[in-house]
């Protein structure tokens, strides 16, 4: 990546990262699927009333609803109402990076560099740290939901990245209205009919998550993909967790123990390496050699 575009990356996941701190006080306020219908219908509307078309044939606006933003979802927020604490869940739907990996090679053809799979190896060893020293405190049905999140999210990114919309921001606007009206849905059929009660606390939730996170951090996600290999952008997911954790414990004061340290280290080291190129070393022509002249 350029170094602007990495930056952008790296704000992109620092975004993400307070989302779940975000995301725990709006479920003080809403049941899950409701607060996630409320977030892309926020995200939709009343922006899809002045962004005109999506830009792209209508199937590849419903395949990326689905698995952006249905799927993904729907079984992130199931696993966490399931028992999958906050922090865990923001690391264990990381494994999306290695899932986009696989399927843009099957599926796109991308090539996995050397230097790609030793930058990921490098930053999953972090996130493997940061899990041991949390443990598996979470059921195991929930925990395969978060992991089926984390599948939807990279099926997500592929078809992002085959859609290639020419617009990221009214894209995400598309999906959000796709994606809102089977959450509604869902949360009538699962959670009943709610009992809204307005807070300042719980409002300014749905709108960070619908605004923030859903269009400006999709769509900074989409303007990656455009440029780059899905196996490149998806790595830089993998600094999420690092500032959800830092975002813990600046507002809940959750310490970071030397074992985080270390493993964020790891983990920002590793997105460095697998997201830029190596630097090549120019050559010098070789000197022209003169036979000397006799007197």
């Amino acid at each position: 990546m350029r170094t602007r575009h990495l930056l952008l990356a790296i704000g992109l996941a620092a975004l993400w990262g307070f989302n779940f701190v975000v995301m725990e006080v709006g479920l003080r306020h809403f049941p899950p699927l409701l607060y996630v219908a409320l977030r892309f219908t926020l995200a939709a509307f009343p922006a899809l009333l002045f962004v005109g078309g999506p830009g792209v044939p209508w199937r590849k606006v419903l395949v990326t609803g689905a698995t952006l933003g249905v799927g993904q979802y729907t079984l992130l927020l199931m696993g966490m109402r399931a028992g999958m604490p906050a922090g865990l869940t923001s690391l264990v739907v990381q494994v999306q990076a290695v899932f986009t990996a696989v399927l843009a090679v099957v599926l796109l053809g991308e090539r996995l560099t050397a230097r790609r799979i030793t930058g990921m190896a490098v930053a999953l060893a972090g996130l493997v740290l940061i899990a041991a020293d949390l443990g598996t405190d979470g059921p195991v049905g929930a925990f395969l939901l978060v992991v089926g999140s984390a599948f939807f999210w990279s099926a997500g990114n592929i078809a992002v990245r085959s859609a290639a919309p020419p617009n990221s921001f009214r894209f995400m606007v598309w999906i959000s209205a796709v994606a809102a009206l089977p959450m509604l849905g869902l949360s009538l059929l699962v959670e009943g009919v709610p009992r809204l009660e307005f807070s300042v606390e719980g409002s300014l939730s749905v709108l960070y998550v619908a605004l923030i996170s859903t269009l400006g951090g999709f769509g900074i996600w989409g303007f990656l993909l455009q440029r780059y290999d899905a196996s490149v952008v998806a790595p830089s997911a993998l600094l999420v967790p690092v500032f959800g954790m830092s975002s813990a414990a600046l507002f809940t004061g959750e310490p970071i123990s030397p074992v985080k340290l270390t493993a964020a280290t790891l983990i920002i080291s590793g997105v460095l390496y697998a997201g830029t190129r190596p630097r090549t070393t120019a050559t010098l022509p070789a000197p022209v050699r003169t036979k000397a002249k006799t007197p």
